[in-house]
């Protein structure tokens, strides 16, 4: 489409089969072995199917894969910092060949799609522990979700039969081509992505509005795929995002689309691979804040900021937006960072999440300087109800 980014890789991958083509292949995929996905691996075959991972077709391959982990790039060299894989345990991958094909179904058996499988090969639990996450600790919930996988990787395209069934925020399931499209109609150009795993308070919503004055419009893309056991639930989360929308921000240059994928928690890789999903939207710019993607101590505050420097700029194609710690100051009387306020911390109005779960439990408002009351509210009432 004239005038939007183009994806990365140049363009936009459709493994959605349709017509007679998907029910020929519907038809022969009863008959394939299976092999059963888990959650994130759902989540992960919607995202190559609807381009969301362009330039991946599938699984990776072994060069792909080692490449990522080795230079943060894929084979061909085009940056790629996350490995997107389907593992499988040895004693399955003893019935599976090289060259075959398989049906690919969820938990209850049924089927997504087929994996045209073109390579077998070993999964370096280790290594990409280490690589990806930059640590062995099984307490990092990225790298227990490693070493809970297959010891054996399955490589080659996809072709979805069946997308996966959703229920839910099903007016913000907005695929690439869907809202590439919504950006052309609206006449954006210039159009910021902003992610998220949690509700949006007073902080994010300033660096947002800061993004959203040198840009046509913004998209505020939460994950819904796979995330921690004791991150908000997506759709307690949606709740807020609807409530922040209709009462702080302008409706026509704002939409909120759901992101279908799975979170990593890889910190400075994550932030990478975030950019490049943005990218395939749409967007042409992406706010990069204080430990993005981050869990735990695992990275520092910046990191993520500071491993844009490791790429050629053209080469990731879309533009970061590096945001610092911000926070309301009563002295200035406003929402500011440490890059424009002058007054010691001892001014700063800031909550530790620790404090923040205790005064919603309590059913007590956090000050309006920390937390918009309508969100406030509803997550007091997403509290009281479990």
């Amino acid at each position: 489409m004239v005038g939007l980014i183009e994806p990365h890789g140049g363009k936009l991958v459709n493994r959605i089969l349709e017509g007679k083509e998907r029910e020929d292949l519907a038809e022969k995929a009863q008959k394939l072995k299976k092999v059963h996905l888990n959650e994130r691996e759902i989540s992960d075959i919607e995202m190559i199917a609807i381009g969301a991972f362009s330039p991946l077709e599938g699984f990776m391959k072994k060069d792909d894969y080692h490449s990522v982990m080795d230079n943060m790039k894929l084979s061909d060299g085009l940056p790629w910092t996350i490995p997107i894989t389907l593992s499988v345990t040895k004693d399955e991958a003893k019935n599976l060949k090289e060259g075959e094909e398989v049906s690919l179904v969820n938990k209850e058996g049924e089927m997504l799609a087929v994996l045209h499988i073109e390579e077998k090969f070993s999964h370096d639990k280790e290594k990409e522990a280490v690589q990806i996450y930059g640590t062995k600790d099984m307490a990092h919930p990225g790298v227990a979700k490693v070493f809970e996988m297959g010891d054996t990787l399955l490589g080659g395209s996809v072709s979805v039969i069946h997308r996966v069934k959703q229920e839910n925020f099903l007016k913000y399931r907005l695929d690439p081509k869907e809202t590439r499209q919504l950006f052309k109609e609206k006449g954006w150009k210039r159009v910021v992505g902003f992610q998220t795993r949690n509700p949006i308070h007073r902080a994010h919503e300033y660096i947002q509005k800061c993004a959203l004055e040198v840009v046509d419009g913004l998209m505020i893309h939460p994950i819904v795929g796979e995330t921690k056991g004791d991150d908000v639930p997506a759709a307690v989360r949606v709740k807020c995002y609807e409530v922040l929308l209709e009462n702080y921000y302008p409706k026509d240059r704002t939409v909120l689309v759901v992101n279908p994928a799975a979170m990593r928690y890889a910190g400075p890789k994550e932030a990478i691979f975030h950019a490049l999903i943005r990218k395939n939207y749409g967007c042409t710019h992406f706010i990069v804040g204080r430990d993005h993607a981050g869990v735990g101590n695992y990275y520092g505050t910046f990191d993520a900021h500071y491993i844009f420097d490791e790429f050629d700029p053209l080469e990731i194609g879309i533009t970061p937006m590096f945001f610092d710690h911000t926070f309301y100051c009563k002295k200035c009387e406003g929402m500011a960072s440490y890059k424009s306020c002058p007054h010691d911390s001892s001014h700063h109005v800031t909550l530790s999440g620790t404090k923040v779960r205790e005064m919603l439990r309590a059913g007590t408002m956090p000050p309006h300087e920390f937390s918009r009351p309508e969100v406030a509210k509803v997550l007091i009432e997403a509290m009281r109800a479990t």
